[in-house]
């Protein structure tokens, strides 16, 4: 009997540069043994992707919201060089990993229209800051919240690719 655990990825949204919530995410989805990191957009400024990160050796991909934009519009081409393992996509990304179709973007509006065209697993979103679960065919739509702590509590999500079970996390 194998005691490893399944791969677990940790869903941030709407930072909104709150680096110390951020920080504070980031270390307890590591210490839940996320091996994978995705942020859905309203981080805001590139230092605090830099900053937050420096010391996650794991894959991460942030999509950048309209907000994220302005400030990532004139970065030199080597900005992120010193962390390899970080993809940033323009609107909406998409991987695959274990076999499950993921996809994430941060307008729920973009996440629902690409629900039901029935070609992923499961769909990561923000902008409402508000936590939601649901389902659309086999699509499963989740919402982690934000980790500003604006409008509603700090909140993540980590989801386990095994059993795909999503579990909210409340920031203290």
């Amino acid at each position: 009997m194998s005691n490893k655990r399944p791969m677990k990825i940790a869903i941030f949204s709407d930072t909104h540069d709150n680096l110390v919530n951020f920080k504070k995410a980031i270390s307890r989805a590591k210490r839940g043994e996320t091996k994978l990191l995705i942020h859905c957009g309203d981080i805001l400024k590139p230092e605090t992707i830099k900053e937050a990160l420096k010391n996650f050796p794991y894959k991460a991909h942030f999509v950048l919201s309209e907000s994220d934009k302005c400030y990532f519009k004139n970065l030199s081409a080597d900005y992120f060089d010193d962390l390899p393992n970080l993809k940033i996509w323009e609107d909406f990304g998409e991987i695959e990993v274990n076999g499950k179709k993921i996809a994430f973007c941060h307008l729920p509006k973009l996440a629902f229209k690409k629900a039901f065209a029935r070609k992923y697993d499961v769909i990561f979103y923000g902008h409402l800051h508000k936590p939601w679960k649901t389902k659309i065919g086999k699509t499963t739509l989740i919402n982690p919240g934000n980790l500003a702590g604006l409008f509603f509590r700090p909140t993540f999500a980590l989801f386990d690719l095994k059993t795909e079970e999503f579990k909210l996390k409340i920031l203290n």
